[in-house]
Parts: C-alpha cells; structure tokens; sequence
C-alpha cells in the first residue's frame, strides 16, 4: 500500500510549509459527497492522528486515515500548472468514473 507525490507536488507543499512557518505534512482522504459518491480531501497537517498512516515521499509527509486508503491506495499526488489554473491532481488507478464536473469520482 502507498500513496506518493511527484517531486512537483513535494516542491509545493514543501514551500507552502515553509510559508506558513509550520506542519508536518499534507493529510489526504476521502469524503462522501457529488454526484459520483467520493471527493478528495486534501488539508494541511499541524499534528498527527493516532490512527494516521504515514507515507514519506520526496522528504514530505502524506498522513493517511485508515478508511480512506482502501480507496486511495496506489494514489500519486501530483501538482499542475495548466495556463492561469494551477492545483493538485489525483492520480488514482482505483477510479472508476468521474463525474462531468471533476468533483467527484467513483470506485
């Protein structure tokens, strides 16, 4: 099991950190939610959970509840600049359909 970033994605969070002077890491999950049934939850982290899995790539940290990761496992956490748009995408084998707006997706 593992979830990774690309060294775009690590150069992001790790200059962000920097900004803000604090946190361990970014926290990666799921929720319940859109027309599809699943969105991505991706937030700062300041403190670990207990129940967290801890996946380290590029010298950051990815803190991982335990429901979420049978639906994000394989999961590669990328960072994209496409013209004016900029912003994380999720590279995930699991995914099944996508629904029309990108904000959701399915297993």
């Amino acid at each position: 099991m593992a979830v990774t970033l690309t060294e775009a994605a690590a150069r992001h969070v790790t200059r962000y950190l920097g900004k803000r002077g604090k946190g361990l890491g970014v926290r990666l999950g799921v929720k319940t939610t859109g027309c599809s049934g699943l969105a991505y939850k991706l937030e700062y982290v300041d403190e670990m959970a207990p129940e967290d899995v801890v996946f380290e790539d590029h010298g950051v940290k990815v803190l991982v509840d335990p429901k979420s990761l049978a639906y994000i496992d394989g999961t590669q956490l990328d960072f994209v600049r496409e013209g004016l748009n900029e912003g994380f995408k999720f590279n995930n084998p699991n995914e099944r359909d996508r629904c029309g707006c990108g904000e959701s997706f399915r297993i």
